[in-house]
């Protein structure tokens, strides 16, 4: 939030509901897009805590406060897919036991408690953001990793997936449209393209003059991999590039549709090649991609 004009920073923890109350007290309108997003999770415990329980506290606070509106950021993570990889979309019945991850699963169940206070009269919107890339990726999320290591040359091989690559600037807008316009109890998927990995890296090498991977990986190849990295990060301090659950998430094109949030909102994307572009271009602003 620093550099937000008018902006006021206000500390608080999705484990303590006393700083939430705090944040939300006096607001006509809350946003809540606080989440805990790693795919590596030694302790998913802790993120059931912050990401369900969390959101719970949140909407409890901001609905004590007065607040007119709620619009919870959720993720296509909470989302069904189609079996034979067409786009999903909101209506798309997820399978909660074939949810793969804390992260996912966190989401899943976050989701279906925000149903369930809308059910009992908490006026929030829904919306389900796909893959977010641009600008202002401090940390970076996992999907801001990729991209910056693809950049730094990193990648060399892909394996056969699919996502849908959204700008960040357009999820932002499309949060807006939400408050503004979205129905209470409705989910919004917030989406751009949908495109394999291997054209999601070519996108990266167009944006940085590099040749793009050309070595494509089996799932099976990658797999004890994925396996020996998990045992090193138990003992060892550092982040599996890629863990087992990467490659359960990748046996499926995670493809979606936002055609009812183009419908009903008036929500617009642009092309995955702008947000790519802008993400590179931040990354080596700041110092966080060389060369």
């Amino acid at each position: 939030l620093r550099g937000l004009e008018g902006a006021e920073p206000v500390v608080g923890d999705l484990n303590d509901p006393a700083s939430l109350a705090r944040a939300a007290a006096g607001c006509r309108q809350v946003f809540h897009v606080a989440a805990d997003y790693r795919i590596w999770v030694p302790n998913p415990d802790a993120m059931l805590r912050a990401n369900v329980d969390g959101t719970v506290a949140m909407l409890r606070a901001a609905e004590a406060s007065g607040a007119e509106r709620i619009v919870y950021c959720s993720s296509v993570a909470a989302l069904g897919l189609t079996k034979d990889g067409t786009p999903a979309d909101e209506t798309t019945p997820a399978d909660p036991a074939g949810i793969v991850g804390a992260y996912k699963q966190s989401k899943y169940r976050a989701e279906q408690a925000v149903l369930d206070l809308a059910r009992q009269g908490t006026k929030v919107v829904i919306v389900n953001p796909a893959a977010p890339v641009g600008p202002g990726d401090i940390r970076p999320t996992p999907t801001g990793r990729m991209i910056l290591d693809a950049a730094a040359g990193k990648m060399p091989a892909y394996i056969d997936t699919g996502l849908n690559v959204v700008h960040v600037d357009d999820v932002a807008e499309g949060h807006i449209l939400a408050m503004e316009q979205g129905e209470i109890g409705e989910r919004y998927i917030l989406g751009g393209e949908n495109m394999s990995l291997r054209e999601l890296l070519g996108l990266v090498a167009a944006a940085t003059g590099r040749r793009p991977p050309s070595i494509r990986l089996t799932h099976e190849v990658v797999w004890p991999v994925a396996a020996a990295m998990e045992t090193l990060a138990r003992v060892l301090p550092f982040e599996p590039p890629v863990t087992r659950d990467h490659l359960r998430m990748a046996r499926k094109m995670m493809f979606y549709s936002s055609d009812k949030a183009a419908r009903e909102l008036g929500y617009r994307s642009r092309p995955a090649a702008e947000a790519v572009h802008d993400a590179v271009a931040w990354f080596r602003a700041n110092g966080m991609l060389r060369g």
